[in-house]
């Protein structure tokens, strides 16, 4: 079946597999969206490349990259663009932990029949692909994680993330409003906490309006990412006595703290065969800030 699905789909085809739910702390996978890249005809192909988002984000933040990654890795490689849990069109559950994460990815290769697949992961979206090549060596090429270490904590900039998440809770909107006006509604109530007007634009990418009844909600599970925060995503697993000895690259933003130099032997003993780019002048989101020069590291490292 998934064989001939791969043959079959369009340049950016939008999938769904599936709706299940997990349910208390057990690891039931749920089946998550992506959108597959992969329009240039070759006659060699490499592994395909899994990326993964980060908080609040989804697949739609790495369109234009995804493409690019498509069109320029020689070999041809497809890419797969992935919403994670409780993002994006994937299933909402109770429960959200890099373990759980990971479970989901796993499953993905099995749905999608991928033998080994190489990864991208960015903040969020990076804890859970470090922990997939040291916990699944085997189904990781080469790794490459964007500005998140395999430490407990986040960087300083981001320590406000449940104030967030209670805030975009207490948000009403009434369904009259036209999807313009609701965010900008949004966007003058999260300005009473959130100064940067660059993360309030991006944390309401998440709001959409029900074509049912006109409603609007959060595509993000609020509730889910609050209860879990401290432990499911500010904090990465114990993870002391796995090690990944695949390629691995490192991209950190140089105005960034979410990789810091006491991270290095860490990451060295998780990862021996690992570098740590930095790409100066860029924030958290060095893919978004400095895309020209994060693609070229990117397409050097697959490509190498």
């Amino acid at each position: 079946m998934f064989p001939n699905l791969l043959k079959t789909v369009t340049f950016m085809g939008r999938h769904v597999i599936g709706r299940s739910l997990s349910s208390g702390n057990q690891l039931v996978p749920l089946e998550l969206s992506f959108n597959v890249y992969d329009m240039v005809q070759s006659a060699s192909h490499g592994s395909p490349v899994l990326v993964l988002h980060g908080l609040f984000g989804s697949k739609y933040n790495w369109n234009s990259l995804s493409k690019a990654f498509h069109q320029k890795t020689k070999p041809t490689r497809k890419i797969y663009s992935i919403d994670a849990r409780n993002h994006g069109d994937s299933p909402h559950s109770e429960v959200h932990s890099y373990d759980h994460m990971v479970t989901d990815l796993v499953e993905l290769h099995r749905k999608l029949n991928i033998k080994k697949a190489s990864v991208i992961g960015h903040s969020m979206g990076g804890r859970a692909m470090m922990l997939l090549a040291l916990k699944y060596p085997q189904l990781v090429d080469r790794a490459i994680i964007v500005d998140i270490s395999p430490t407990t904590g986040l960087g300083t900039s981001n320590t406000d993330i449940p104030l967030f998440l209670q805030s975009m809770q207490l948000i009403q909107i009434g369904a009259d409003q036209t999807i313009h006006q609701a965010r900008k509604i949004a966007d003058e109530q999260l300005a009473k906490i959130i100064d940067a007007k660059p993360l309030r634009d991006f944390l309401i990418t998440n709001l959409v309006k029900s074509e049912s009844d006109g409603s609007f909600r959060w595509r993000i599970n609020l509730d889910a990412l609050e209860q879990n925060f401290t432990t499911g995503v500010a904090r990465f697993p114990d993870c002391s006595a796995m090690q990944y000895t695949g390629p691995t690259l490192f991209i950190a933003g140089g105005r960034s703290d979410y990789i810091k130099k006491s991270d290095i032997p860490t990451i060295k003993r998780l990862f021996p065969n690992s570098e740590i780019k930095v790409v100066e002048g860029a924030g958290h989101w060095v893919h978004s800030e400095k895309s020209a020069e994060f693609a070229k590291l990117v397409l050097d490292f697959l490509n190498a």
